[in-house]
């Protein structure tokens, strides 16, 4: 598991991928962070934390997607499933082992982008920040670390279907754009139970728990749900591609 994990890690950084993956989420954070908290500050006006946040949320679904476009699509490809397939490890720890790389990227991406965070800290007084900002900011960050992990699942499993990285990048984004936009659904939509069954299944709903510096317990099992969720499906997959 170490092994592939290791080489998982490798393949980031002596391909384009990895390179990509972090500038653009540099580049796109930081634009964001100016636009919605530096500026705000510089105008005099209060931080907008939670618009900053939520367009983040649909960055993350158009970038996490380069991550996970190529962990399995590329070994289906390049033949190279059969490796992995008949080495001495079982399926679960290979999945889990090429989860925990892509995790990787996202999370060490995400926590360098924190840094921006010091400047709120350093030059806002205290008047022009929110409320028990450090508690905010934190419960941000942890229902950010939850959602990734989520989407990477989501993506690793699109991955194992296809050998064609667009299309693996398309329907990632498709998947993670329809369970974000649940939730901005349920305004037009007068049937209470469906409006339910939507709220339910949005995983932008979740997160607002955090925006307000308490711990969700009902949306740390969710997210994790979807995570096991979606990694037993992939197990499940090269599964049956190793018995067919």
């Amino acid at each position: 598991m170490l092994a592939i994990y290791k080489r998982e890690m490798r393949a980031y950084f002596t391909s384009p991928i990895g390179y990509i993956y972090i500038a653009a989420y540099l580049a796109v954070s930081g634009f964001l962070f100016s636009m919605f908290t530096v500026q705000a500050v510089i105008g005099g006006s209060d931080t907008d934390l939670a618009m900053y946040f939520t367009i983040m949320i649909f960055v993350f679904a158009v970038i996490i997607p380069l991550l996970t476009m190529k962990s399995l699509s590329e070994e289906r490809k390049m033949k190279t499933e059969q490796l992995l397939l008949t080495a001495p490890v079982s399926l679960p720890a290979m999945i889990t082992a090429k989860f925990l790389a892509a995790y990787t990227m996202f999370a060490g991406t995400y926590l360098i982008s924190c840094l921006d965070y010091y400047v709120l800290f350093r030059y806002a007084p205290d008047a022009l920040t929110v409320p028990n900002l450090r508690a905010t900011l934190i419960g941000y960050s942890i229902a950010i670390l939850l959602l990734g992990g989520a989407f990477v699942a989501v993506g690793l499993f699109v991955s194992s279907l296809t050998e064609n990285q667009i299309t693996a990048v398309i329907g990632t984004m498709a998947i993670l754009m329809a369970s974000l936009l649940c939730a901005f659904l349920n305004q037009y939509i007068d049937v209470y139970a469906v409006r339910a069954v939507l709220s339910w299944l949005s995983i932008f709903s979740r997160f607002t728990n955090f925006t307000f510096g308490m711990f969700d317990y009902a949306a740390l099992l969710y997210y994790i749900s979807i995570m096991f969720i979606f990694l037993f499906l992939t197990v499940r997959v090269y599964e049956k591609r190793r018995w067919s």
